[in-house]
């Protein structure tokens, strides 16, 4: 097991969203893997299929799916280091469409008020800037998760 040398790490990704919803059901979008599959992706370019989930701490995952060039298949997998429902989820994240990926970490801290719920992503661990400019895709993927839960 290779372990990353944090001293030459980049600084993470950062993003913010509103969503007009209860924490609860936003990490229920989050945790849920037919939920997950359900937002995650943009029909006909990047699509979730399917994902396996043991949702605790120490417990692994994986997403698989499609894109829309020529069906080409892919995945994401990781463990979960933090499952704090409706608060906080973290886990690791390596996928498959990033050729010499290492593994990263990716957390999202969701904060309610008044049924309004803030969700902060925050993408560490990215090896050198090639990598994290290679995971700049965060922000779209909020942008479903917030149109899945406020539909």
């Amino acid at each position: 097991m290779s372990t990353m040398d944090t001293s030459s790490a980049v600084s993470p990704i950062v993003a913010e969203i509103t969503i007009n919803a209860p924490a609860e059901q936003v990490f229920e979008a989050l945790a849920n893997p037919e939920q997950r599959v359900a937002w995650w992706g943009m029909k006909g370019r990047f699509e979730a299929k399917e994902m396996e989930s043991d949702l605790r701490p120490g417990g692994r995952w994986i997403m698989r799916g499609t894109t829309g060039l020529g069906g080409k298949s892919w995945n994401a997998t990781g463990e979960y280091r933090t499952v704090e429902r409706p608060r906080r989820l973290v886990f690791t994240w390596l996928p498959s469409w990033h050729e010499n990926a290492t593994e990263t970490v990716v957390s999202f801290e969701l904060d309610e008020r008044d049924g309004v719920t803030t969700v902060r992503l925050t993408h560490s661990g990215l090896a050198n800037e090639e990598a994290r400019s290679k995971h700049q895709g965060w922000p779209q993927i909020l942008s479903w998760l917030r149109d899945y839960v406020q539909k």
